[in-house]
């Protein structure tokens, strides 16, 4: 079950083999003798490795899962001892890293031998991480359908601000209305990034029509863009806070309508739940 996870994780026979410890033939022999024993091909095979076979993606979920009762067992014991040690791997929408980035000392405040690994992720890679037991817990936006295999727990509403060169500004404190922000040269993320489309959607609903100069996928590049006065873009409210105060950018905040998204942590709803987890949401909940 480790041997699978570890090829999934690295992609690679060697690499896999080293983080197991073992050769990379003993390695390549026992997940023969799992094909084996399960009667089909688990690991597409060339001069290197090429991915899993349709049966091997099950054998993976399923050895993930495994491998998380597995942990989650010795966590409990741990837990009847006065200790609780693990690691816990998140992923997180782009714009929620700033309030994800407060989590580790927060939780290690409670739990020093609990760490966390925070992933980058996209809501779509989320889902599917949650789904083959990848990722731990996710911390996203709330506007699809949550499965009824995965527990909810509400964190914040994500509030949108309009950062702006000086040169950019209509004025240079108070509000803005959606519709007067998008006749500003702007730097969105693009169109297959969640954030966009839920910005598209309260762009319509105020009556307006982006057309962007600058489309990135990644927020660091937007606000290149304002930091050298070439365009204006749109952020969440926590995350613009977080930046460094700079003399030549405006934070406009954005109105009519007044928009907001709500923002979550989805966990695998299990009983029982794993310890880590329970930590985690006693650390993280409002």
């Amino acid at each position: 079950m480790q041997l699978l996870d570890a090829l999934a994780r690295h992609g690679h026979f060697a690499r896999a083999a080293k983080e197991c410890g073992i050769s990379q033939s003993a390695f390549s022999a026992r997940i023969r003798n799992m094909e084996h024993e399960l009667g089909s091909p688990l690991v597409k095979r060339g001069n290197r490795f090429m991915g899993f076979t349709e049966e091997g993606l099950i054998a993976l979920k399923w050895a993930r899962q495994l491998l998380v009762d597995a942990d989650a067992m010795r966590q409990e014991i741990e837990v009847l001892k006065g200790t609780l040690s693990g690691n816990i791997s998140i992923g997180v929408i782009p714009t929620a890293l700033t309030f994800a980035a407060e989590l580790p000392l927060r939780l290690r405040d409670t739990y020093p031998n609990l760490s966390i690994q925070i992933f980058s992720s996209s809501s779509t890679q989320i889902m599917k991480g949650l789904e083959d037991f990848s990722l731990d817990a996710g911390i996203t936006y709330l506007d699809v359908d949550v499965p009824s295999s995965l527990q909810v727990k509400p964190l914040y509403e994500e509030k949108y601000v309009l950062l702006t060169p000086v040169a950019l500004a209509p004025r240079t404190s108070g509000q803005i209305s959606w519709l007067e922000a998008a006749e500003l040269p702007l730097c969105l993320l693009t169109k297959d990034m969640h954030n966009r489309k839920i910005l598209e959607r309260i762009f319509e609903q105020a009556g307006a029509v982006t057309k962007p100069i600058i489309e990135t996928n990644s927020f660091i590049v937007a606000l290149a863009q304002v930091a050298n006065g070439s365009a204006a873009t749109i952020a969440p409210k926590k995350l613009a806070d977080s930046l460094p105060v700079e003399t030549n950018t405006v934070q406009l905040v954005l109105n009519e309508p007044e928009a907001t998204m709500p923002i979550a942590l989805l966990v695998a709803d299990r009983d029982p739940c794993p310890p880590a987890i329970t930590a985690l949401i006693k650390t993280i909940s409002p």
